[in-house]
């Protein structure tokens, strides 16, 4: 390392590398060089960070925009509300409890009408009798003496709360009336401990009360009225959606299991769309809770059978979990004997195919709300590809060699013509075996749809629209 001095006076440091060249050594910072550094990389960071949460927020607003719309009718909803504290005369007219008109708004303001009508019932359910039992309760202690008052109102909290409490735990109450339990628990002992030090109880509970139906009336009118999303909507759309992917996904994995191709990864989004059935127990669940609270909208009545749509997904989850058998064995459809996927190929497709017309049939019938005469004679065609497939499984066994290791492990086993070892046989023997049991298990959803159409009163496809779904046949002498 070599040390030059320049024409500035500075001194200049050169590194000879190992080729003989020469390198200039850059000087090294300053304190506060490097101080500007770190700041300019964190400010950088953070903008960096930020427009990345700007660009997901924008994907989330463009792909669905009923979430956008639903920040909007929230933002409307507290604007309004809030008039009743800005302006003195609506102020006034509510005791100065404005503040619970405007907690109620951001606590029961939900995604779907559904949800923000369970809320809102039960937040005023709740509130309502919580406020009447501890009115009445404080009159009784009252009347009780000063020695006894703190007694009976601390008794009337320990049972009461721990009733209402213990009744959340029942499915039935935990289903419909679980938020209702809280809101009481939360309203009565409210009501109870500031009715110890308040004179005039009965006057601040009717505010309360009329500020909290105030808010809970304003969520209801905004959500039904400006761009509404039902539960029961969501969750028809839902099983109809999971019943065509289904179908799309039986169709790919017996694709994929007969196809010479060794890559697997082309369809294979389609292939695990079943998992989407899988997933949605809970959201469905969810939603039917919600629709029951919901009134009449569109061609849902509000005594409509939404519990049936919990028995069509339960069933199509018991499919779902043979497809799930299906995809793994397709990773080992190359230890299955040739022949024998060659000879169960066509009747496999076949027998899966008309599985899939089923289930996109129900789907149509769900969506158009019809009862479709087309189900019949795919079953019939399904039972037939069914029976089909079993006399062709039981002439495996003719094909068969047992392995003899068990009395000679010396002697190897030997295929001489269509003879097919076991270890060969008994791979494509089950994917055929999860085809005939899918097919078999499809059944239960139609029986189910079935039930669904005749509560929901399914309109009965008339004579054009059955000529229209036939195909044309044509001729040709």
């Amino acid at each position: 390392m070599n040390a030059i001095n320049t024409a500035a006076g500075a001194t200049e440091w050169r590194i000879r590398m190992s080729d003989g060249s020469s390198a200039i050594l850059p000087p090294e910072s300053s304190l506060v060089t490097r101080i500007y550094i770190s700041i300019k990389s964190f400010f950088k960071n953070i903008i960096l960070i930020f427009w990345r949460f700007l660009e997901k927020a924008w994907i989330i607003g463009m792909n669905e925009p009923r979430k956008v719309i639903h920040c909007i009718k929230v933002g409307i909803a507290l604007s309004v509300v809030s008039l009743f504290y800005y302006m003195k005369p609506l102020y006034e007219g509510v005791g100065g409890t404005a503040m619970w008109a405007v907690l109620t708004v951001v606590v029961v303001f939900e995604y779907t009408v559904g949800a923000t009508l369970y809320k809102c019932l039960n937040r005023a359910a709740g509130t309502f009798l919580a406020g009447f039992l501890a009115i009445g309760i404080h009159w009784i202690a009252n009347q009780s003496g000063k020695r006894f008052e703190p007694i009976i109102m601390g008794a009337s909290i320990f049972i009461l709360a721990s009733v209402a409490t213990f009744s959340r735990f029942i499915p039935a109450v935990k289903a419909r009336f679980d938020y209702g339990a809280m809101i009481f628990i939360l309203t009565f002992t409210l009501v109870s401990i500031s009715g110890y030090r308040v004179e005039n109880l009965l006057n601040m509970a009717h505010e309360r009360v009329s500020t909290i139906i105030i808010g809970a009336s304003l969520c209801v009118i905004t959500s039904i009225l400006i761009f509404p999303i039902w539960a029961g909507e969501e969750l028809h759309k839902l099983v109809i959606s999971n019943l065509e992917k289904q179908a799309e996904s039986l169709d790919c994995c017996v694709a994929e299991y007969f196809s010479d191709s060794e890559d697997t990864t082309t369809n294979t989004k389609k292939m695990l769309a079943y998992k989407c059935v899988l997933n949605s127990k809970a959201s469905e669940e969810t939603m039917a809770n919600f629709a029951r609270w919901e009134p009449a909208h569109g061609h849902f009545n509000f005594q409509h059978p939404w519990k049936y749509y919990l028995k069509i997904s339960a069933l199509m989850r018991s499919c779902a979990c043979c497809i799930e058998a299906l995809t793994s064995c397709i990773n080992q459809k190359d230890q299955a004997s040739e022949v024998l996927r060659k000879q169960l190929n066509n009747t496999c497709q076949q027998l899966s195919s008309s599985t899939s017309e089923i289930l996109k049939e129900l789907a149509m019938n769900m969506k158009t709300m019809r009862k479709s005469s087309r189900i019949d004679i795919l079953i019939q065609e399904k039972n037939s590809a069914i029976q089909e497939l079993e006399t062709q499984l039981k002439q495996v066994s003719g094909l068969l060699i047992v392995p003899k290791g068990a009395k000679n492990e010396e002697k190897p086993v030997v295929t001489t013509g269509n003879v097919i070892p076991m270890v060969e046989i008994i791979p494509a023997a089950t994917f055929a075996s999860l085809v005939i049991e899918i097919a078999v298990r499809i059944e239960g959803v139609v029986d189910a749809v079935e039930e669904l159409s005749k509560m929901a009163k399914f309109k009965i496809e008339d004579a054009e629209m059955i000529k229209q779904s036939k195909p044309d046949i044509k001729i040709i002498n």
